[in-house]
């Protein structure tokens, strides 16, 4: 009879199920960590951007309102005055009470060019040229403004010279004025005329 020898407890070799259904995994570099979903933007707005928001639409806002009272201030056309419905001494006084008198002087006789593009006065008359004084009166004849013509234009066909002009800072509570170019005499011209734009001066036959 053979007698069978038990093995040892610690001696027996038991496969694990891991061991033997999975294979061992090959070596690599470790994995890399997942990738973390971006923050969610706070509802709440930046008060940074908030108060750059505000400063744009305050100094936007008065722009808009220092172009429109420049705009009324200043005056414009005849157009503009019609499209207020206010008198032009309104329109075209300045927040300093003066407006700027504006017209044209027209010599009409011994005319010439001045061989700078504009033209001068000749024959009795070469007093007329440009820088010649123009002087404004108050009511009383008190000199209260003064500048002088500038911007001729010749008209050879009718031997006549056309400047411009245009005195500032003229006192804008005078019932009328008068206008003098060289020493050729005054010409007078209610308030409503010189705060319009509607100063017409001529000398020669």
């Amino acid at each position: 009879m053979t007698d069978t020898q038990p093995t040892p407890a610690g001696d027996e070799q038991q496969p694990t199920p891991d061991s033997a259904a999975t294979p061992p995994l090959p070596a690599g570099p470790p994995a890399p960590f997942p990738a973390q979903a971006p923050a969610k933007a706070s509802g709440k707005p930046s008060w940074r951007r908030t108060l750059v928001t505000l400063l744009i639409g305050a100094t936007a806002g008065a722009a808009i309102v220092g172009g429109a009272w420049y705009t009324t201030a200043t005056g414009g056309d005849s157009s503009d005055h019609a499209a207020t419905g206010l008198p032009a001494d309104i329109i075209n006084t300045t927040p300093d009470g003066t407006f700027t008198l504006e017209g044209e002087f027209t010599l009409t006789e011994a005319a010439i060019s001045d061989g700078i593009g504009g033209c001068e006065g000749a024959d009795g008359y070469d007093d007329i040229e440009l820088g010649t004084s123009v002087t404004v009166y108050d009511a009383a004849g008190a000199v209260i403004a003064t500048s002088f013509l500038a911007l001729s234009e010749f008209d050879e066909a009718a031997g006549s010279c056309t400047y411009d002009v245009s005195v500032e800072d003229v006192p804008a509570d005078e019932d009328f004025y008068q206008v003098e170019i060289s020493h050729r005499g005054k010409i007078q011209l209610s308030a409503e005329e010189a705060k319009s734009g509607s100063f017409a001066g001529s000398l020669g036959d």
